[in-house]
């Protein structure tokens, strides 16, 4: 009895070992679509004794949310006379609709968190972003610098600049050919950006001509950057190993992204079957090893 137990012990241990191997990740997820890049409150909030106010944005909230089912940017007005609020949201052009609106869903709680009852809001996410301000809310410049964040390491010499430059130049002639959105690799850089929805190709030309410029004065040799701009934003990442395969999250996307995407989603595909099939196939083996030292001891 004793030594019948070793070989049902490892067959055990094998059938755990070979379960466990097959659910390592195979691939590397995509990023948090929904996770906070930056806020932006007014500093004056309203008062609202009759509610009004809240009624007009919970109303705005609701139609602008109803729209990311179908849409990637929508705009919108609620309330009446003093009480009007504009706003609008906008998702990144790779998304699915089903993204856009678990992305959109989640901002209104996160601007009333984030900013209270002020008179005007900005909440942007990975993947979307969301804007309202009251009637009569003073108007900033499209190419208003509003966040930027650049990567913590610098990369000095084998022509990154050139590369950069090369890459985001691009991307200017990408967006405008895209109306409104680009995504694309060049020689180990990674470079993607957007418009807001309804600006007209040669003002997002402009918008990301200056974008581009402050990435290259703001950043400097950063091996990453973003700059979000009140009507555009831009970010590039530079992967010395070579750009990893990114998958695809919409049949829209712009034919260079979408090129590029659904070559990554194959070889995902490709790397989970074989993967999968390794696993089995290892997973047989163990069995029929164990199986075999059962086989000898009952002989014996």
């Amino acid at each position: 009895m004793g030594y019948a137990s070793k070989p049902f012990s490892f067959f055990l241990f094998s059938l755990i070992f070979c379960t466990n191997l097959e659910l390592i990740p195979l691939a590397e997820s995509a990023s948090d679509y929904t996770a906070l890049v930056y806020k932006g409150c007014a500093k004056q909030s309203f008062t609202d004794p009759t509610g009004a106010y809240s009624q007009a944005i919970s109303a705005l909230y609701g139609s602008l949310v109803s729209q990311s089912t179908k849409a990637r940017f929508s705009k919108t007005t609620s309330g009446s006379g003093q009480t009007t609020i504009s706003g609008l949201f906008q998702c990144r052009g790779d998304l699915t609709n089903s993204e856009c609106y678990t992305c959109v869903s989640k901002l209104p709680q996160l601007a009333e968190s984030l900013c209270g009852k002020t008179i005007a809001a900005r909440v942007q996410l990975l993947g979307c972003y969301i804007l309202y301000e009251v009637s009569g809310f003073a108007q900033i410049s499209g190419m208003e610098l509003l966040y930027k964040t650049c990567g913590a390491t610098n990369v000095a010499g084998s022509g990154f600049e050139e590369r950069r430059d090369t890459a985001l130049s691009v991307l200017e002639n990408g967006v405008v050919s895209g109306h409104g959105f680009y995504t694309t690799s060049y020689q180990a850089m990674y470079v993607l950006g957007q418009c807001e929805g309804d600006l007209g190709d040669s003002d997002c030309g402009e918008c990301t001509k200056t974008a581009v410029q402050k990435a290259q004065v703001e950043c400097g040799n950063a091996i990453s950057g973003q700059i979000y701009l009140h009507k555009c934003f831009i970010s590039y990442s530079y992967y010395p190993n070579g750009v990893p395969t990114r998958s695809t999250s919409s049949s829209s996307s712009s034919s260079s992204s979408s090129s590029s995407s659904s070559g990554g989603t194959t070889g995902k595909t490709v790397a989970i079957i074989l993967g999968g099939a390794a696993g089995v196939g290892f997973l047989v083996i163990c069995l029929l090893f164990a199986r075999s030292l059962l086989k000898k001891h009952d002989d014996f």
